[in-house]
C-alpha cells in the first residue's frame, strides 16, 4: 500500500511540474509563430509523455525486465528532463514569490500595485523574461547532461603530476606510475571507447601500474566481457590491485549470504585472470638494480557510512625497512582518518572513489564539484607535512552514465627525488 501510495503522488507531483513548466514555456514562446508555437508544445509534450510512460513502466515491469544497462538509460532519461524542468520551476517561482510579495505590500502600499508610467521605449515584461529564463536554463541543464552522456562518458584524459618524495632511492628517481581508478564494468555501453582509453594508458608506457579500487558496480560477472581489454593493462613492475566499496556487493541484494560470498571470490579471482596483483591488507616490496620502496595495499576503508574492511595496521607490518612507502587505498577519507594522524612514514597514498561527482568545472585553476563538500580530498594531489595523497577522478561511471566538466582520468605520475 505504501509503495502503491508513493507512486501515485510522486506521478501526481511530475504532473504538476510538467503542468507548471508548460504555463512558463507558453508565456516565454507565446510572440513566436503560431505554426513554431505548435511544433514547441508537441516537442514539449512528446518528451513528456515518453518519459512519463518509462516512468510509469519502471514501476510496473519486474526489476530484471531490463538488463541493467538499459534500466540505467532508462532511469536517466527521466531523471534528467525533470531535473531541468525542477530548475525551469526555481527560476519560475521567483517571479511568483515577486507577485505574492507585491500582492501583501499592496495592502498597506496601494500604489505598489500600480503599474509604473511607460517611458514609451520597448520593454520585456518581468514575468515573460523570467519565463524566457527558465526555458534558457533548464534546456541548457538537459542539454549539458546530453552532451556528459555522447561525449563526456569515455572522453579520457592523461593527468600528469610529480611527485618529489625526499627518501626516494635513486634507483627509482623518474619512474613513471599509471594509475586507474573506479573502472564500474556494469556501466560500461561503448566497449570500443573503453579499448581506447586502455590503450592510451598503454602508449605512455608505465613501469608500474596501480588500479585503486571498484572494478565493477556490484557482481563480478560485470567484469567477464572487459577480461580481454583490461588483462592488456601491464607493466615491466607489475600491476597492483585493490577493492573499493562496491567490489564487495555490499548494495546489491543476494539471495543467500553465501551467494555474496562467492561473488567476492569471484571478483578476485578476476583480478588474477587480468593479471594483476591484488593486495589485501599486506605489503610488497617493489625492487629497482638492488634498491627498493614498500607498497602497502588495504582493503576498502571509508570514514562515515562507508565500509571498513580495511586493516591497514596489519598491512603495515613490517615496513619499517622502505625508504619510501606507497599505499593504494580506494577512498580518500582513509588518509585524513587513519594514514595522516597515525603513520606519518607513509609518503604517498593514492586513491579514487568520488569520481568528482562526474559533473563539476575544471577550467585553469578554477576546480568545483558538489562532491568538495562532502569531500576534502576529491580530485587531484594534496599534501601535508611532506605526505602526500593523489585522488584519481575514475576511469568509468556509476549511476549517471555520463562526465560533465569532470572527465574519466589516466594518471600518469612521475616520483622524483625532493
Amino acid at each position: 500500500m505504501n509503495r502503491t501510495f508513493f507512486f501515485l503522488l510522486l506521478t501526481l507531483i511530475l504532473v504538476a511540474i510538467d503542468w507548471y513548466v508548460w504555463q512558463g514555456l507558453k508565456l516565454a514562446i507565446r510572440n513566436l509563430t503560431p505554426v513554431t508555437q505548435r511544433w514547441i508544445g508537441g516537442a514539449y509534450w512528446g518528451l513528456t509523455i515518453a518519459t512519463l510512460v518509462a516512468y510509469v513502466g519502471m514501476q510496473l515491469l519486474p526489476p530484471d525486465y531490463f538488463s541493467k544497462n538499459v534500466r540505467t538509460f532508462i532511469i536517466a532519461f527521466i531523471a534528467i528532463p525533470y531535473l531541468s524542468k525542477l530548475l525551469a520551476v526555481a527560476v519560475l517561482l521567483i517571479d511568483e514569490v515577486r507577485r505574492l510579495f507585491q500582492w501583501v505590500i499592496s495592502f498597506f502600499y496601494p500604489s505598489v500595485a500600480v503599474p509604473s508610467v511607460e517611458t514609451g521605449e520597448p520593454t520585456i515584461p518581468r514575468s515573460e523574461f523570467l519565463a524566457k529564463t527558465a526555458v534558457i536554463a533548464g534546456t541548457g541543464l538537459m542539454g549539458t547532461f546530453a552532451f556528459g552522456i555522447l561525449s563526456g562518458a569515455h572522453d579520457y584524459r592523461i593527468r600528469r603530476v610529480r611527485v618529489p618524495l625526499k627518501n626516494l632511492p635513486k634507483a627509482f628517481d623518474g619512474i613513471k606510475i599509471a594509475q586507474l581508478s573506479d573502472i564500474h564494468t556494469g556501466s560500461f555501453f561503448n566497449k570500443i571507447a573503453v579499448k581506447g582509453g586502455v590503450e592510451m594508458l598503454m602508449k605512455e608506457k608505465p613501469d608500474i601500474a596501480f588500479f585503486t579500487g571498484d572494478l565493477v558496480n556490484d557482481r563480478a560477472s560485470e567484469l567477464q566481457d572487459y577480461i580481454n581489454i583490461f588483462d592488456k593493462v601491464k607493466a615491466p613492475l607489475g600491476v597492483y590491485s585493490t577493492l573499493g566499496n562496491h567490489d564487495y556487493g555490499d548494495y546489491y541484494k543476494w539471495a543467500t549470504p553465501e551467494a555474496k560470498q562467492r561473488n567476492l571470490a569471484d571478483l578476485k579471482r578476476g583480478h588474477q585472470l587480468l593479471g594483476w596483483n591484488l593486495m589485501l591488507d599486506e605489503n610488497r616490496a617493489i625492487r629497482v638494480d638492488g634498491e627498493e620502496i614498500g607498497l602497502i595495499g588495504i582493503q576498502n576503508w571509508g570514514a562515515g557510512n562507508f565500509a571498513k574492511y580495511g586493516n591497514l595496521e596489519k598491512a603495515y607490518q613490517g615496513t619499517d625497512q622502505y625508504p619510501v612507502k606507497i599505499l593504494l587505498s580506494h577512498d580518500p577519507s582513509h588518509w585524513q582518518a587513519q594514514v595522516l594522524p597515525k603513520f606519518k612514514d607513509i609518503d604517498l597514498a593514492l586513491a579514487g572513489h568520488t569520481h568528482g561527482m562526474q559533473f563539476g568545472v575544471e577550467i585553469g585553476k578554477i576546480k568545483f564539484s558538489p562532491v568538495q563538500f562532502r569531500y576534502k580530498q576529491w580530485a587531484g594531489l594534496y599534501e601535508e607535512n611532506d605526505q602526500y595523497l593523489y585522488v584519481n577522478r575514475g576511469f568509468g561511471y556509476l549511476g549517471y552514465p555520463g562526465r560533465v566538466g569532470i572527465l574519466p582520468e589516466i594518471t600518469m605520475m612521475e616520483l622524483v627525488r625532493a
